[in-house]
C-alpha cells in the first residue's frame, strides 16, 4: 500500500493525461467543534491586516493565547465555544473509466489554493496529482476546504477555524467508507487513504489523532510537524484583505485574508529555480484566502502523539518555507523526519525530502527521481 501512495505522489508531476469519469459535487454535512472563543475584531482595513501579521508573528509572543476569551484581563468568558451548522461543501469525484478504483484517495488541499490544487488546470493539467493518482487504479475526492471557493462561507474569526474544518473532513471520509450516501458517488470503499498538503496535512494528521480507524493509510505533503517557519511564511506573504487582493475575492469578508501580490505567493510555495514561472502566475490569479481563525488555530489541532496504526509517508520540499523556515536539511534527522516520533504506532514510516523543492510540491518543476526509490517488498 504505502508503495503505491510513494507512486501516486512522486510520479504525479509530470502526468500524462488519463481516461476518467468526474463529476463536480455539492454535499451537505452537519457538523460540529469546540473552537476557540477570540476577543479579537476581524481585520477590516489593509493596515488592520498587517497589524495582525505583526502581532501573530512576534518572537517569544503567543497572541492568539492574548485575544482568547478568559485570558487574564479580557473579561470575555469562556476560553472555547461550541460550533455547529448545516454546510455544503464543493468536492470532484473522479475514478479511472474502468470503474472504481482500489481505494479512494481524499485530498486536502492548504492555504492559498483550493481543489484545483489537486487537478491544477494549467497546461492541459500537467501538473494534476489526480491524474497521477487515477492512472495507478486509485478514485480521488478532492474539496474546496470549509470557507472558501464552493463550499459554505462562514465568521472567519470563530467560526473558520481548523477544528470545525477537521470534523468536515472526519463527515466527507464516514461517508465514503460507506455512512450516509456521498451525494453523486455510487462507489462505497473499504479502503480510504488521506493525502494532505500543508494547512491540509495538519489537518490529516488531526483526524487520525482523532479518529485512526478512519485511515488506511497517510501521506503529509508539504509537512513537518514542527511549524518552524510560521514566521517567516506570515512575513512572506504580504497579506492583505482579500476583497482587495483580486477581482475574484472582491466577494470575501473582512477577515479573509490573501497575498497582495504575485512575489508574496513566490516566496512561500516556489523554490529558486524550481517552477515555471507561467504556474507561478497560474498560482497566483487562482489563489484563495485564508482567515483569521485558520491563522490562529493551525497548531492547535491534532497536538501531541498519534496513535495511527497504518503506513505514514513525510514528502516535504528541501526549501519548504512554512515548516522547515527554507532549509528542512538543518538538523539529523531532518525537521521533518522528526515527525516519526509523533507515529510510535504507524505500521510504516518514511520520510521524503525533494531535493531544491519549495512549498507547491505538486506544481514544482523538479525531477521527482525518487519514484525508484520505494520498489522493494519492504514497500
Amino acid at each position: 500500500m504505502v508503495r503505491n501512495i510513494f507512486l501516486a505522489l512522486v510520479a504525479g508531476l509530470r502526468a500524462v493525461a488519463t481516461a476518467r469519469n468526474c463529476q463536480n459535487l455539492t454535499i451537505p454535512v452537519s457538523v460540529s467543534a469546540r473552537n476557540t472563543n477570540f476577543t479579537l475584531q476581524a481585520p477590516s482595513s489593509n493596515i488592520e491586516v498587517t497589524n495582525f501579521v505583526l502581532n501573530i508573528a512576534r518572537p517569544g509572543a503567543n497572541y492568539s493565547a492574548e485575544v482568547m476569551g478568559g485570558s487574564a484581563g479580557t473579561n470575555t468568558g469562556d476560553q472555547f465555544i461550541d460550533v455547529a451548522g448545516n454546510y455544503t461543501i464543493g468536492a470532484t469525484y473522479c475514478e479511472p473509466a474502468a470503474g472504481p478504483g482500489a481505494a479512494v484517495q481524499v485530498l486536502t488541499h492548504g492555504i492559498a489554493f483550493d481543489r484545483w490544487y489537486w487537478d491544477f488546470p494549467a497546461q492541459g493539467r500537467r501538473y494534476s496529482y489526480a491524474d497521477a493518482a487515477l492512472a495507478r487504479n486509485y478514485s480521488v475526492f478532492f474539496y474546496d476546504r470549509l470557507g472558501l471557493g464552493r463550499s459554505s462561507r462562514g465568521e472567519p474569526v470563530d467560526e473558520i477555524q481548523a477544528a470545525l474544518e477537521v470534523e468536515v473532513l472526519r463527515a466527507l471520509t464516514a461517508m465514503l467508507r460507506g455512512g450516509s450516501p456521498v451525494p453523486g458517488v455510487a462507489a462505497r470503499y473499504d479502503r480510504v487513504l488521506h493525502v494532505g498538503h500543508s494547512f491540509g496535512s495538519v489537518q490529516t494528521y488531526a483526524l487520525t489523532a482523532a479518529y485512526p480507524d478512519l485511515s488506511d493509510g497517510v501521506a503529509l505533503t508539504g509537512y513537518s510537524r514542527m511549524l518552524g517557519g510560521l514566521t517567516a511564511f506570515l512575513y512572506g506573504a504580504n497579506f492583505v484583505e482579500a476583497s482587495s487582493a483580486s477581482p475574484s475575492l472582491a466577494a470575501y469578508a473582512p477577515g479573509y485574508l490573501a497575498s497582495g501580490d504575485v512575489s508574496g505567493v513566490q516566496t512561500n510555495f516556489f523554490a529558486p529555480g524550481r517552477f515555471d514561472p507561467a504556474i507561478l502566475e497560474a498560482a497566483y490569479a487562482t489563489g484563495q484566502p485564508v482567515t483569521i481563525g485558520e491563522l490562529m488555530t493551525i497548531g492547535t489541532v491534532g497536538s501531541g502523539n498519534n496513535s495511527f496504526g497504518g503506513p505514514v509517508l513525510v514528502i516535504t520540499g528541501e526549501c519548504d518555507i512554512p515548516f522547515c523556515g527554507g532549509n528542512c536539511s538543518t538538523s539529523e534527522p531532518s525537521v521533518p523526519a522528526q515527525s516519526a516520533e509523533y507515529f510510535s504506532n504507524s505500521s510504516y514510516f518514511e520520510t521524503v525530502i525533494v531535493p531544491g523543492a519549495g512549498h507547491a510540491l505538486n506544481l514544482v518543476n523538479t525531477s521527482f527521481h525518487i519514484l525508484q526509490k520505494c520498489t522493494g517488498s519492504s514497500c
